[in-house]
Order: structure tokens, then sequence, then C-alpha cells
């Protein structure tokens, strides 16, 4: 892992070159997340290197203090900023969260972007009530519901389950109730047409958590938007269906 220093923290990073040539695409995590989601597309061949990072209070990265919300995001953004900056990535991937932050981003901050990938994202990221009350008092009873099927995974093997509860369980309880109130908060519906920028929209085909029509939206709203599916894959379908996903993205990023 490498780290940058900026705002008076440092953010980890994790760098994936298999012989890639090119900028990096940055990768951005959701909810409770690490780097570690990314693990399995670094490990495919491909044409660029791939970089990345923890987010504050996730993985290796120091956290910040910041109210769940506006504020949050605005440290979350600083994070990818930095990061982008210390390894010259021109394109950005954001999942979940990470998709808000990449939006935010593009809308809020003035760093030049050559593609976007959203992936299990929206325009919108409202959290039910329910999911919101068991992350303030009921941890295990959150994790149980998002490793249910359909919502991380479609059908989730005992692997990809232990692995999705360890790291929602590294995160701890205030860091993932910050990132899903965060969520909760976000509204960039009535923005999108302010950006410019290539951006592909990606979901797992049964994603309950961020449908497929979410991203249709994004699609239809971003003036040069476009959207696809990854099949038998739901929420984490970078991890689920990890070739499908990497093909999608690649397809794209070679447009």
């Amino acid at each position: 892992m490498e780290t940058v220093t900026h705002h008076g923290r440092e953010t980890a990073y994790r760098r994936y070159e298999r012989g890639g040539v090119g900028d990096p695409i940055l990768c951005v995590h959701g909810s409770g997340g690490s780097h570690e989601v990314w693990a399995t597309q670094g490990r495919l061949d491909a044409d660029r290197p791939l970089v990345a990072l923890d987010l504050s209070g996730h993985g290796e990265s120091r956290d910040v203090t910041a109210e769940a919300g506006y504020e949050a995001l605005s440290a979350y953004v600083d994070d990818t900023v930095a990061v982008a900056e210390a390894t010259d990535a021109s394109a950005l991937c954001g999942h979940s969260l990470g998709g808000a932050v990449v939006l935010h981003l593009l809308l809020e901050r003035d760093y030049d972007v050559s593609a976007a990938v959203l992936a299990g994202t929206g325009a919108r990221l409202a959290v039910m009530d329910d999911l919101l009350r068991w992350l303030e008092d009921d941890f295990e009873r959150a994790i149980e519901f998002l490793t249910g099927p359909d919502r991380l995974f479609h059908d989730p093997a005992d692997a990809l389950t232990d692995a999705a509860t360890e790291g929602l369980r590294a995160a701890g309880r205030a860091v993932t109730e910050r990132d899903f109130r965060t969520c909760h908060e976000f509204d960039v519906r009535g923005r999108l047409d302010e950006i410019s920028t290539p951006a592909l929209a990606v979901v797992g085909e049964y994603d309950a958590l961020t449908p497929p029509w979410y991203h249709e939206a994004l699609a239809e709203r971003l003036p040069n938007g476009e959207w696809t599916t990854v099949d038998d894959a739901a929420h984490l379908a970078m991890l689920e269906r990890s070739e499908a996903f990497h093909a999608a993205v690649t397809d794209f990023l070679d447009d």
C-alpha cells in the first residue's frame, strides 16, 4: 500500500499493474468497503493500470471528523482527488457511495476526468428506514440484511458472504452508518445535465439495492451517458461476476 498526505491526514491506496499502459483508472469503493472490493479487477489482464483507494476511516486510511452527508462526502472527494493527482489517474470508477463521490467530484471540483464508470449507484441513493435503524442499534442485523439474496450478491456463495461480512465488520458500525446516511442525503438528479464527461452506468442484473432503472435514468440524463447490465449479479457485480464486469468497463474505456 502507498499513501498520500492531504488535509492533515493520510489516504492509502494500492496500485495494480500487470503490464497495462496509459493513465490508470482510479476505483472508489462503496459503503463499509475498502480497496479490497477491486482486488479481482486488479488480477485480470487489462490494457491499463488500476488504482484502488481506501476512503477516510476505511481500510488503512486515517479517519476524518465529518458528519454524515455533505461534509463526509466532501471529505471522501478530497481523498479521491488526492490519490488521482498522486497517480495521474484520468478515469474514475465509483461503486455505490463511490459513485456518489465521483458524481460530486465531477460537479464540484476542478479535476480533468476523461471517463467515469458509475457502478451500482444512482443520482439519488435513498436508504430504507429499517436499514438505517439497524445500522444505528443492531449492526449484525444490518449485515445479515445486506448479505441476503439479491442485495450485495445475487446467489451468495459462502466465501463471498464471509468476505463481505468481514469487510463490513472491519469498517465498523460507526463508519458504515456514516456512509449509508451520506448516501441517504445524496441527490443530484437536477444537476446531471451539467456533467459532460463520458460515463457508463453499470449494474448487476438482480441488484435490489440500486436497481437497473437507477442506471437507465443516469444514462438518459447524462449528456454523454450509457448503461449496461452484468448478468447473474447483484450489487457487488465486480466481485460476483468479475470478468463480465471487467469486460463492460474495458469496452467502454476502449470506445
